[in-house]
């Protein structure tokens, strides 16, 4: 999915996943805030402002880059910042604030099927064509995310139902951050991008069936 694009195509799958992150990661800061924990807030991520959430290299530099090279992007926004500890309910608080990102990106997706749906010839090819790519974008953000590996918002919810060191083990790589990511991305991923694209496309085609 999204790869082998058209340079004008390109620009829409960006444009789309910038309005996806801002509401991925505003979903995480609020429902951190309402559970208890001001951290984004302190931090000014408690907002819709997609420019609040992403980095320029990891955001847009890489994934537009992927494209180019007719390969499959990822996408990485600057995480939320938020305190486990600070959430109300601990390992479940921390397991809905993660799990706000993505199940905000499949409302999303939602929304966008309804307007097709409901709006047929209104909506007109063009903006039907561009409806149809954010779905995808939000999708694909839904089925990623809930990949329960750290520091995937997947993994949260493993974390709160695992026994305690299967934590630890978690927690050892979380802590490595990015190059946790990049390390799945480069050995594991593969594995199971079939399993992601097949989903992401079953629901895409469930909502317009």
């Amino acid at each position: 999915m999204f790869a082998d694009l058209p340079l004008q195509e390109i620009g829409i799958v960006l444009g789309c996943m910038l309005v996806a992150l801002g509401f991925h990661e505003a979903m995480h800061a609020f429902t951190a805030h309402f559970l208890g924990d001001t951290t984004a807030q302190e931090q000014g991520r408690l907002t819709l402002n997609p420019l609040k959430h992403i980095d320029v290299v990891t955001t847009i530099v890489l994934p537009a880059v992927l494209m180019l090279l007719h390969l499959p992007p990822f996408f990485i926004a600057k995480p939320v910042p938020f305190d486990p500890d600070r959430v109300r309910h601990e390992e479940y608080g921390a397991a809905l604030v993660a799990l706000a990102g993505p199940f905000t990106n499949l409302v999303l997706a939602v929304l966008g099927s309804v307007v097709l749906r409901l709006g047929g010839d209104m909506v007109g090819a063009d903006l039907g064509h561009i409806i149809a790519v954010f779905m995808q974008v939000n999708i694909l953000f839904f089925v990623f995310n809930m990949i329960p590996f750290p520091p995937l918002d997947g993994s949260r919810l493993l974390y709160a139902f695992a026994p305690e060191p299967m934590q630890r083990v978690m927690m050892q790589i979380e802590a490595t951050g990015f190059m946790a990511l990049v390390a799945f991305m480069l050995i594991l991923y593969p594995f199971v991008s079939p399993l992601v694209s097949n989903l992401s496309s079953g629901i895409f085609n469930f909502l317009l069936s």
